[in-house]
């Protein structure tokens, strides 16, 4: 007998350039399918930017007081998305937005007040996904290799391109995921500097030239020894920022094209077996120069397709969704697997059910 589900998810990344909401159904009969049915990135005001950008300095009454107003200005933002389309949606699945993630010290934080959500769009609201996998010992992180191997079976590789660089493959008939390296936080901060969003399809990166001192520094830190599961937090890009400011005297754009071949060589790197076919997702996904590098490094051995707009734009959103369909179910959504915890188990807080 056959279920269908229908699942809002909410992402809002650690590159800030919106919140993503993507409206999904799920059904299941001997396996799982999916539909994205309806799909939106929403710009963050200027000011709500700025302080997600800024929140890991605030105080703690000030953090607080963002997490009550970022989860309702989020649930403002449902409640017009399910009004436009007219849709009906048994749950909110968000992922919230990540403030500090320091699993050796048992703490991850995503502001987004659930309750808050909850009330401002009416709808039940499943968020704090990660918190519990870190108390069991475990990263808290990737959390979506779970719906790659339920959703995307036919993919030997799941790469995602967003703030942070992850991937998630089977290693000896196990699921294994980790972050990889930094992606979009660190190109975004020097497009920025030349008073642009982003770089658009690595025009400006293509444009540079390779700064082999600054892509030593790069490739030796300790983060790319550790062979254990691991995550990356935004805390933890503060060293690359202090590499690349050694480098002051070379152009922007020589930064951005030895950044894009760091993450080239990282990402070749993390995959012993190159073989089989790669889905590529994220914002990553529309930078040309970064895709061309990537294909040329694995010379043919991993077949790279290109993935539907909506898909690259809103799968972290779907998974999200996904995850919470399976806390819904109270099955595992969290894969010991991946993040080294000492059990498999199923994340999130359920509000307003």
């Amino acid at each position: 007998m056959s279920q269908t589900y229908h699942i809002i998810g909410l992402m809002s990344g650690t590159s800030c350039d919106g919140l993503d909401i993507a409206y999904s159904t799920f059904t299941y009969t001997d396996e799982w399918s999916f539909e994205i049915k309806k799909a939106n990135t929403v710009s963050f005001p200027i000011d709500l930017e700025d302080r997600l950008k800024t929140a890991h300095l605030m105080s703690g009454l000030d953090l607080h007081l963002l997490d009550v107003e970022f989860g309702k200005w989020m649930g403002y933002q449902v409640k017009s998305f399910i009004s436009n389309h007219q849709i009906k949606v048994d749950a909110i699945a968000s992922h919230g937005h990540t403030i500090f993630h320091q699993p050796k010290h048992q703490l991850t934080l995503q502001i987004g007040n659930a309750w808050a959500l909850h009330v401002a769009c009416g709808t039940p609201v499943i968020n704090d996904f990660r918190m519990l996998d870190v108390q069991l010992g475990g990263q808290g992180a990737p959390l979506v290799p779970i719906g790659d191997q339920m959703l995307f079976p036919s993919y030997a590789f799941c790469l995602n391109l967003g703030g942070i660089a992850n991937i998630s493959m089977d290693i000896d008939d196990k699921r294994k995921a980790f972050d990889i390296c930094p992606f979009n936080l660190l190109l975004n901060h020097y497009a920025n500097k030349l008073d642009l969003p982003y770089d658009d399809g690595g025009k400006i990166a293509r444009s540079g030239t390779l700064i082999p001192g600054l892509l030593a520094e790069l490739n030796e830190l300790p983060y790319y020894q550790n062979q254990e599961a691991k995550s990356l937090g935004r805390e933890d890009l503060e060293i690359y920022f202090e590499i690349l400011a050694q480098f002051e005297q070379y152009k922007i754009e020589d930064k951005l094209h030895t950044l894009v071949a760091h993450y080239v060589y990282q990402v070749k790197k993390s995959i012993a077996t190159p073989s089989g076919h790669m889905l590529v997702t994220g914002g990553g996904a529309f930078n040309k120069y970064f895709m061309e590098t990537l294909r040329n490094a694995f010379e043919g051995q991993i077949h790279i397709s290109d993935a539907k707009p909506i898909l690259i734009n809103f799968k972290e959103a779907l998974l999200f969704a996904f995850l919470g369909v399976l806390r819904l179910r109270n099955e595992a959504n969290c894969l010991a697997s991946v993040t080294g915890a000492i059990r498999d188990n199923c994340g999130g807080m359920i509000v307003g059910m």
